[in-house]
């Protein structure tokens, strides 16, 4: 926005937009107290590579029990932001809370209630499918027994069981998602932060995601999900944060953020951009 305001709801918090480091710069202020209560708590968050600034000076909060989407366009910062909430990346500033916990100071207790999927993942794909899924159940220090219990169920869930003794490097991209999805769910985190898990997935297969992250957040657990496509955050999710250029422009309940328009609508509002198709006058389908 280029009156520098971050919109939180209906509140505005005004963002320096100086690189952290400077004197009197965001990223050295005092920050507003973060909320024990949320599930994740985030203040003043910023990184920066070389000379491009990834995100400046994020403060969100994410409800306990809540379906958060985290949208934005390509290049708002949005990954970077959850890697440094979720402690894959060290921020240069800011930090994280879980759960009350602070994520930088005691991170094995933080880390313990978070289950992660991000973006890009990188998995172990010269074992099978089965044998992923109890490596990550050993890693989370969980007894063979109860391993063996859930990778089953997962198997079940994610229509996986034909293709268990499959090695995941013969998995279809929409395959490796969901199996990557039960390696971060087999230990039962209280919080699921989950970055593009809908991309390269099939109609079928999102839609019983869907169905397992709903019910999941039914019994309690709080799911973070960022993704491009808008109708799918505004069916889905109850909460929505909206980023560009390294800022949270606006966050609250999606009825909040939408107001009288359309997620998309409102999405495309806040961030602009939009472009114009009369330079294209000889484009004709005839």
């Amino acid at each position: 926005m280029s009156d520098g305001t971050a919109t939180f709801g209906v509140m505005t918090t005004p963002v320096d937009p100086s690189p952290p480091g400077s004197p009197g710069t965001q990223g050295t202020q005092e920050q507003p107290p973060h909320d024990p209560s949320a599930a994740l708590s985030v203040r003043g968050l910023w990184k920066r590579f070389g000379q491009k600034i990834a995100v400046s000076g994020v403060n969100l909060d994410v409800p306990a029990g809540s379906f958060y989407g985290l949208v934005g366009p390509n290049g708002a910062g949005k990954t970077t932001m959850l890697s440094m909430a979720t402690g894959l990346l060290r921020p240069d500033f800011g930090t994280s809370w879980v759960h009350g916990v602070d994520l930088w100071a005691r991170p094995d207790e933080a880390k313990a209630t978070l289950g992660v999927l991000p973006d890009g993942v990188r998995l172990f794909d010269r074992l099978t499918g089965r044998q992923l899924l109890t490596y990550a159940g050993m890693l989370r220090g969980m007894d063979r027994a109860t391993v063996v219990d859930r990778t089953n169920d997962l198997l079940q869930a994610f229509d996986l069981v034909a293709d268990a003794e499959t090695f995941v490097v013969d998995y279809s991209a929409g395959m490796t998602k969901k199996i990557a999805l039960g390696s971060a769910m087999i230990h039962a985190p209280r919080t699921l932060v989950l970055d593009e898990p809908f991309e390269a997935v099939d109609p079928v297969s999102a839609a019983n995601i869907r169905d397992i992250l709903k019910s999941y957040v039914a019994g309690g657990g709080t799911v973070i999900v960022s993704s491009h496509v808008m109708d799918l955050v505004q069916r889905m999710c109850d909460h929505v944060a909206v980023m560009a250029a390294g800022q949270v422009l606006a966050a609250g309940t999606v009825d909040e953020v939408r107001g009288e328009q359309s997620l998309e609508d409102r999405f495309v509002d806040l961030v602009g951009g939009r472009q114009h198709s009369e330079g294209l006058s000889w484009l004709r389908g005839s």
